[in-house]
């Protein structure tokens, strides 16, 4: 007898757990297999059991489809081989010569993408202050075709007030699309508040184990996520089975592990706040946040990322990461395990010294992915490493 769950009718827990689960009607597992293979046989002429080529369909990536367009309350969702391919993915929806407003602290990839790569298709980019609606509307032209949003921001953690942004792109006809990596669906679901289209790097918190790299796309309307779907194959971005499954695997936990890492980021971000060497701390949980209201309003809680101004500036935050024992000095994130890094010369790399100075992103900024360890072994740990700076 083949075992279905009605998703909607249920918490959000329970989807992470039941979410694509059960499609082995064979043996009846309670694991979703992994189907490896890259080729499916036609059952005659123009018949298929609707697979023929992995690229286009596979039934374990389809099983992580269906997880995260339930968990994100869309239509559908595809999943791609990383991040940057799910953001390549949905900027190819646009014409040619088409006009794109995006945050001015915005993570060094999707920076480098935008500076570096796109204009050659003819993309333009506006880059402004996400969290000023006046500037937004301002910039908008009459071949704006997307807003793209990513709040809270990285690596200073402002936030762009969604359901504000997409009343202003709706009436336009322009496109929206939120990266919400740094909150996943469990903490703040963009397409309830009227974007189009919510986009992850599953690679981090949906994963939550630093060993895949991955990307997903969620659609708010069945036929956005048939053009998203329809435009990832022809790029050939689609993730491996094995991926899918990896991150399939790592969603289940998902809610036990957001609640951990959110329990720690708040007592680091409180102790941070209170030392000397410290001169500024982007937590949208700490009520000095300037977003800390939105955040409330928006999100369902205030997420794991964290960064902070090291008084000393690029030596003290060398120094600083020299003497620590528990984070791992590294750009990823959304792991178990703390890590800590230097976004002017890692992470935001990719943008020049100008567009990094108009970001707000100075030579002492210190981003940290709050793992899962003990809070107070990551509060020692910081402490001591600081009373060598």
């Amino acid at each position: 007898m083949k075992r279905t769950i009605p998703l909607d009718d249920l918490q959000f827990a329970t989807r992470c757990v039941h979410g694509g689960v059960y499609k082995d009607a064979q043996y009846n597992s309670v694991v979703t297999p992994i189907y490896p293979s890259s080729t499916f046989y036609f059952e005659g002429p123009r018949q298929t059991t609707g697979y023929d080529y992995t690229r286009t369909r596979n039934p374990t990536r389809d099983a992580l489809e269906e997880n995260l367009a339930s968990l994100e309350g869309g239509a559908g969702a595809t999943a791609v081989a990383t991040g940057m391919a799910a953001i390549t993915t949905v900027l190819h929806l646009l014409p040619a010569d088409a006009h794109v407003i995006a945050g001015n602290d915005i993570y060094g990839g999707t920076y480098r993408l935008f500076a570096n790569v796109l204009p050659a298709r003819g993309l333009r980019f506006s880059l402004v202050d996400m969290g000023d609606l006046a500037a937004i509307e301002a910039a908008i032209e009459k071949d704006t075709a997307l807003i793209w949003i990513e709040t809270p921001s990285n690596p200073l953690l402002r936030l762009t007030d969604i359901a504000a942004v997409c009343a202003l792109a709706r009436p336009r006809g322009i496109l929206t699309c939120a990266d919400n990596t740094f909150l996943s669906p469990y903490l703040q679901r963009p397409l309830e508040l009227g974007a189009d289209l919510a986009l992850h790097s599953t690679t981090k918190y949906l994963n939550g184990h630093s060993d895949v790299v991955g990307g997903a796309i969620v659609s708010a309307t069945v036929e956005l996520a048939t053009r998203v779907a329809a435009t990832a194959n022809a790029l050939g971005t689609t993730c491996s089975p094995y991926d899918a499954w990896l991150v399939l695997r790592g969603v289940k936990t998902l809610p036990l592990r957001m609640q951990a890492h959110e329990k720690n980021a708040a007592a680091l971000a409180q102790f941070l706040d209170a030392q000397p060497q410290v001169s500024r701390v982007y937590y949208p949980g700490l009520e000095t946040h300037a977003d800390h209201a939105l955040a409330r309003r928006q999100q369902h809680g205030f997420g794991a990322m964290l960064s902070f101004d090291l008084e000393g500036g690029e030596q003290a935050v060398f120094r600083l990461v020299e003497r620590l024992k528990l984070y791992a000095f590294a750009e990823s994130l959304g792991g178990v395990e703390s890590l800590i890094e230097h976004p002017v010369s890692m992470s935001h790399a990719a943008m020049t010294p100008e567009a990094q100075a108009a970001a707000g992103i100075g030579p002492g900024l210190t981003r940290v992915s709050v793992g899962i360890e003990d809070a107070q072994d990551l509060i020692d740990d910081m402490r001591q490493a600081l009373a060598g700076v």
